[in-house]
């Protein structure tokens, strides 16, 4: 059956959402189909308004502004400590804990030579000298568990300031687990568990 062209082109853009498949694309769109053209209209126009968005200048999370809501906050930009993660997803996974009071910075990916992904393509020597340039004094490394991702969190340990605290989130997770499918409480857990990285 031949789909109206409209109908196949909704459908291929909402595929390339990773975990959606064309049957499910389908459903989802005849669903959104039944609404009426008012509710049509604010989804079209809050999907078009994702283009204007920003990234913080500081951690690198999805803002309006230069900054985002968390490190606009004076008091947590005081506490002299740094989550450094993996992704985005993993930032609102550890805010969600509500457990974590500092500031962050998202690493957009961790170290792979075999893809091309070096420190300048994660802006590790940035971060380096925004931890420096801000009297940083603690680190806490929640990225996860991988070779890659162990290599990168011993790569930014030798970076940063001997002075620097450096601490490992803690593992009460399986290897290749990711952090944005864990429950708070495991989340919360991890990181009362953190350990200090020894050069």
């Amino acid at each position: 059956m031949e789909l109206p062209d409209s109908l196949k082109l909704a459908v291929s853009q909402l595929t390339k959402i990773p975990g959606v498949g064309e049957k499910t694309a389908l459903r989802q769109i005849l669903t959104i189909c039944r609404w009426n053209p008012e509710e049509l209209d604010v989804l079209g126009k809050s999907l078009s308004q994702l283009s204007g968005l920003k990234s913080c200048t500081q951690c690198g999370f999805y803002c309006d502004e230069n900054l985002c809501q968390v490190c606009k906050e004076e008091g947590r930009n005081n506490t002299g400590i740094v989550c450094v993660v993996e992704s985005v997803t993993d930032f609102i996974a550890i805010e969600r804990s509500e457990t974590f009071k500092g500031t962050y910075h998202i690493l957009g990916g961790v170290l792979n030579p075999l893809l091309g992904i070096g420190p300048d393509e994660l802006k590790i020597p940035q971060f380096v000298e925004r931890v420096k340039r801000k009297g940083i004094n603690e680190l806490i490394l929640a990225v996860n568990p991988s070779v890659e991702g162990d290599a990168t969190c011993s790569y930014i340990h030798q970076e940063v300031p001997e002075s620097v605290e450096v601490e490992r989130i803690g593992f009460g997770i399986p290897m290749g687990g990711n952090l944005e499918y864990l429950d708070s409480m495991t989340i919360s857990k991890a990181l009362e568990n953190k350990k200090r990285l020894n050069k």
